[in-house]
């Protein structure tokens, strides 16, 4: 099978496709052949080498969201069959035309929505799903305030809480991302500029009141605009760190106002955890895209061949929502 592999770190230029041998799917688990992949923050920093694998995933295909169809049954498999349309996370590896994964993490994609949406979906949804309501408790008619909206989580967590039927404002350093956003239901676009305080007013300008829910994708001193920005008994959920992972935490505000400060990350979860996202997925989130209630952001599909360039789109971040690899 053809996959885009990396023999060394480094930037974009040191991901090439190269054939590797097929997979075969040990007892439970099923052989996908990929129509789509997703690139994600994690694949560019996998390729830095600052970022390696989950034991158990390919150690050089990074790849961590596919769509494609069912074309192998291991032993033993009884909920899936050749031929089944399918999606979902991986720990690594989705760069590539096969993928393996256990029954129980695979989803099957209902009528009506496309391979190529499909692929933009598993990691955005279900990373802002579990930030948002399984971490952070979210319930109906709080305030939520997501941090760089126009990622692909960002988009997608905008959406859940809207979906909630929540208030929700977010952050970008540009006009042209937060108009989109708005487009799809964002209450409140805030302009991330000047200062940490600079941000956190204007966040309060939105909302005097404070916010219930911070959707944290930022990271570094973001945490100093979240600890301002939340009202009393606030919940904030740290998922990116693109700004960097030390921050300044005033642990007068965290007392004053009984907030909540926890982190998450999907990657390295054990089997039985992934297996629940995947159940998040598939009961969840699947449902909400039946209904209309949210949809997937696809900014740009590239070939296989051109996963570098891809790479260099988001590091640029230029992008709104979701890259696709097509294989």
């Amino acid at each position: 099978m053809r996959a885009v592999t990396i023999r060394e770190s480094g930037g974009p230029e040191v991901l090439r496709v190269e054939e590797v041998a097929d997979l075969e799917p040990p007892p439970g688990h099923v052989r996908v052949r990929v129509a789509f992949a997703a690139v994600n923050r994690a694949d560019v920093l996998q390729r830095m080498g600052f970022y390696p694998p989950p034991k158990g995933a390919p150690e050089k295909i990074p790849g961590l969201e596919y769509s494609g169809h069912v074309d192998r049954i291991g032993e033993g498999v009884t909920d899936l069959k050749v031929g089944d349309r399918v999606f979902g996370l991986v720990g690594g590896g989705a760069y590539a035309e096969q993928i393996v994964a256990h029954e129980r993490e695979v989803v099957r994609l209902p009528e009506g929505i496309e391979l190529r949406d499909a692929a933009a979906v598993p990691e955005a949804f279900v990373t802002a799903y579990d930030a948002l309501v399984t971490r952070a408790r979210l319930v109906p008619g709080e305030r939520v305030l997501v941090t760089a909206v126009g990622s692909g989580v960002g988009t997608a967590g905008a959406q859940i809480a809207r979906a909630l039927g929540c208030f929700v404002a977010g952050t970008s350093r540009t006009e042209d991302k937060l108009r989109r956003a708005s487009e799809l239901g964002l209450d409140a676009p805030i302009l991330a500029k000047g200062s940490a305080s600079d941000i956190a007013d204007a966040a309060l300008r939105a909302r005097p009141e404070g916010y219930d829910v911070i959707l944290e994708l930022v990271g570094g001193s973001y945490i100093e605009v979240d600890l301002v920005a939340t009202a009393q008994l606030g919940r904030i959920v740290v998922v990116g760190l693109t700004a960097g992972a030390t921050a300044e935490v005033n642990l007068g505000a965290l007392l004053r106002k009984r907030l909540t400060l926890v982190g998450t990350v999907l990657r390295a979860r054990p089997l039985e955890e992934k297996i629940l996202a995947a159940d998040v997925l598939r009961r969840t989130i699947v449902p909400f895209l039946e209904r209309g209630l949210v949809k997937p952001i696809v900014d740009g599909v590239f070939p296989l061949a051109d996963a570098g360039k891809a790479h260099e789109k988001m590091q640029a971040n230029e992008t709104f929502g979701k890259l696709l690899l097509e294989i």
